[in-house]
């Protein structure tokens, strides 16, 4: 679809434009510091990738670009449209890790993409449409690495290439901000999506968690809530109070008040024990090799708590997705869709809506 919109115009404007720059080149490009990080999306047209990072609080910059490519080649936008240059459109996101977390800009990624098809998205097709995620350093590989692994197991096909950024080159002027410039112009994205983003991978504004000391956890805990929580104990199967409970609201890690889960991520399980998909917000999560019992299985922690939490299972037939987050009762706290508001919430409405 876009290579019909320029392929008519491109010779006319080629002459003009120098294409030899690069990302430490370009004057727009944003000071890099050491507190800023870096990361490239290959998500389809980029147009629509870089509006929707642009679109996010704390990405300082994003511009479009050729990436991972031949290295005996200088990309320009005529040459990759004709395909073998090994060439993706990319985006390259600067931002402050202070303000959003690069698990965030991954849920946006991964929202926004579909993760099955190769050298496709939306009407686009060709190789310089596969998507990829490529890092520039070691604690970013990681993160990425750590969050595909979950990722891919919701899908029976995974084509999302994750590798070292090898080159990039920006894309033509015309192609930067082009949205901006052309609010009406393709995009393979729901242009109701930028305005949603930050809702969607929750970057607003929210209360603030603490984890409470233990003394005050042995006030405000059932012995059960702090043995399962503090010392990793777990509840008798079928016994937990949500194992059977099918209501609308979420799930709150009952040392801090947190939001870790929520009812439509809840599904039926014969294992006795409340069952989720997926958490909220995997940031909010950390996962621990547990070989306790003869057996090796991942815990699931809440990261501000530090609670116990439960288990975290793959390739399971009840699960829809083939994840489940097996939760113990006494870990978690629900409140109602009816209440969150009144009780402090209801930033996490608009996910019912």
């Amino acid at each position: 679809m876009k290579q019909k919109i320029f392929f008519l115009f491109l010779f006319l404007i080629g002459s003009i434009l120098n294409i030899n720059s690069t990302v430490h080149a370009k004057e727009k490009t944003t000071m890099i510091n050491q507190e800023t990080k870096q990361i490239y999306f290959a998500g389809g047209c980029f147009w629509g990738v870089e509006k929707l990072f642009s679109s996010i609080k704390g990405v300082i910059n994003a511009e479009s670009g050729y990436a991972n490519g031949k290295s005996d080649i200088t990309p320009t936008y005529q040459k990759v449209v004709q395909g073998n240059t090994g060439f993706k459109e990319a985006v390259h996101v600067t931002y402050d890790p202070t303000k959003v977390r690069l698990e965030q800009l991954l849920k946006a990624y991964f929202y926004v993409i579909d993760p099955t098809i190769e050298n496709r998205q939306g009407n686009d097709i060709g190789e310089q449409y596969q998507t990829g995620i490529y890092y520039v350093d070691e604690q970013s590989e990681k993160i990425i690495k750590d969050y595909v692994k979950i990722e891919a197991q919701k899908h029976k096909k995974f084509v999302v290439e994750i590798a070292p950024l090898k080159n990039f080159f920006l894309a033509e002027e015309y192609h930067q901000d082009y949205l901006d410039k052309n609010p009406n112009g393709y995009c393979h994205i729901s242009p109701a999506i930028f305005q949603d983003i930050n809702k969607i991978i929750n970057t607003s504004e929210k209360k603030a968690y603490s984890k409470p000391n233990i003394e005050e956890l042995k006030k405000t805990l059932t012995p059960l809530q702090f043995d399962v929580t503090q010392n990793a104990a777990t509840e008798r199967a079928f016994t937990g109070e949500y194992w059977n409970f099918d209501k609308k609201g979420i799930y709150v890690d009952i040392t801090t008040g947190e939001p870790l889960f929520t009812s439509f991520d809840k599904f039926q399980s014969s294992c006795g024990w409340p069952s989720f998909k997926a958490p909220l917000n995997k940031e909010s999560i950390e996962y621990k090799k547990d070989t306790s019992f003869g057996m090796t299985r991942t815990e699931v922690k809440s990261k501000i708590g530090n609670a116990h939490l439960g288990h975290v299972f793959y390739n399971e037939p009840e699960s829809p997705n083939g994840v489940r987050y097996c939760i113990n009762s006494a870990s978690i706290k629900f409140i109602p869709y009816e209440k969150m508001k009144e009780l402090g919430y209801g930033d996490l409405l608009h996910l019912f809506k």
